[in-house]
């Protein structure tokens, strides 16, 4: 359990008397107190970004205020803790000082004096927190900017959602195609938010199988079935504190899908074989290349599980809609490929760049990153154009020739590639391309290209 971050002070001390006391004398200043007897156990309960400050007297049975002063800075540098004591211990006081207290206030002392203290740390601690969302938001900008590079509107648009929804609690559903990067969101999601120091577990539901899954994913007791031994933690259960990532949510079955479900609403997770609840404080990140709403129309994805997670969706655009965004990845992943095996860089040419922008991307940022790795060996750059109208292969070789040789590869770059889309006609490839059918051919034949089975000297094609 977590101090509600309304309360702007924490006011301990184990004189029910003096508790009350004060209590009064804050709450009728307008200030939103909890007051405690004990310090036991409250750093666990205050987050590192909690916005109030702590009141504590210093003598105390149990924890003192010193000792609660050095866990509460140990969490927290920068929060301010006001120390009093009726004792007029003056060392105490310097070591309190020396120990980071904001301020030592000596029984007794005015209402207002404590009032004036306690105001004071109040906007320090506003300013501190104010710096501190400013530098976390400049350097998650420059952060998500490194790892999902683009500048195409669609993702200026993801890295936007992405830093709205990484502050808050809620459940996300990654919606991509495969290859577009659904777990470098998830882990940007995670590292962005509250939970960064908590675990980051992802599991593939497509790659677990059946007899297992619900073993990996809940864990189970001894003897819960054959072979089970000894007790194991479950999947849910080690993320505890953290982000659990669910990739290819679709492949999940029916019971599995039950199971998750309640999960979900309830925040407990039930070993097998098991009677115990066990209370998960977790946040789950789930991802699908599917469209989860049509698998529920058709009876393979519970309608009631979709509605769950599609509280906030994210979806990521396939590359193809990216634009230069291609170029700019391809000269990242190329330099950061180079750099790796310890060889110079290569800059795209002309031609290549064009054969980039009109390849379609079928396996996105995944096969873009393969065809990046080959660029910075040297080896030919041949993308697979089995997702394109046409199909086959197209290749560019790595060129480092005179503008007359780049200006030769890039038109036939430009050719092979319109040559790829399968045209049924000489004249729709001559009409693609804004040349004569002439002047086609004699390209074709400079640049020993065929039209498959069609006949280019057949004027009525």
């Amino acid at each position: 359990m977590t101090i509600d971050n309304r309360i702007q002070v924490v006011l301990i001390d184990d004189d029910p008397h003096l508790r009350q006391a004060l209590g009064q004398t804050l709450d009728l200043a307008g200030l939103k107190i909890l007051p405690l007897s004990e310090a036991k156990g409250l750093a666990a309960q205050l987050e590192r970004d909690w916005p109030g400050v702590v009141v504590s007297d210093i003598r105390m049975p149990g924890m003192d205020g010193l000792e609660l002063l050095s866990e509460l800075h140990a969490q927290d540098p920068e929060l301010p803790v006001l120390l009093i004591t009726g004792h007029g211990d003056v060392p105490l006081a310097v070591q309190a000082m020396r120990a980071g207290a904001y301020d030592f206030l000596e029984k007794p002392f005015a209402s207002d004096a404590l009032l004036d203290s306690v105001r004071r740390a109040l906007a320090l601690r506003r300013l501190v927190l104010d710096n501190r969302s400013l530098r976390l938001a400049l350097s998650d900008r420059n952060e998500l900017s490194a790892r999902l590079v683009g500048h195409s509107t669609p993702m200026l648009r993801l890295r936007e959602q992405i830093g709205a929804l990484a502050a808050t609690k809620a459940d996300v559903l990654i919606l991509g195609e495969t290859g577009a990067g659904k777990e470098v969101v998830a882990r940007a999601l995670h590292d962005l938010s509250s939970r960064r120091n908590g675990p980051f577990v992802a599991i593939n539901a497509g790659a677990l199988a059946e007899s297992v899954v619900e073993s990996e994913l809940f864990g189970h007791e001894p003897g819960a079935f054959t072979g089970a031994q000894k007790r194991r933690i479950g999947k849910f259960e080690f993320a505890n504190g953290g982000t659990l990532f669910l990739d290819e949510i679709e492949s999940m079955s029916m019971d599995v899908q039950v199971k998750l479900l309640r999960m979900l609403q309830e925040r407990v997770v039930e070993r097998l074989g098991g009677n115990q609840l066990i209370p998960l404080d977790i946040r789950v990140i789930a991802a699908t290349k599917e469209d989860l709403r049509q698998a529920a129309d058709q009876g393979r994805f519970r309608a009631d599980l979709y509605y769950r997670l599609n509280v906030a969706p994210l979806r990521i655009p396939p590359l193809r809609e990216r634009g230069e965004d291609a170029l700019v990845l391809f000269q990242h992943y190329a330099d950061e490929a180079s750099a790796r095996h310890g060889l110079p860089p290569h800059e795209l040419q002309p031609a290549q760049r064009a054969l980039l922008l009109r390849h379609t991307w079928p396996g996105n940022v995944r096969e873009l990153q393969n065809a990046a790795e080959r660029f910075a060996l040297g080896l030919e750059l041949a993308l697979d154009n089995a997702g394109a109208e046409g199909g086959g292969n197209t290749t560019v070789e790595v060129i480092n020739g005179g503008l007359s040789e780049q200006v030769e590869n890039f038109e036939k770059s430009l050719i092979a590639a319109e040559l790829a889309r399968s045209h049924s006609s000489v004249r729709s490839l001559a009409e693609a391309l804004g040349i004569p059918r002439k002047t086609l051919h004699d390209k074709l034949r400079k640049h020993s290209l065929n039209f498959g089975d069609s006949n280019p000297g057949d004027e009525n094609e």
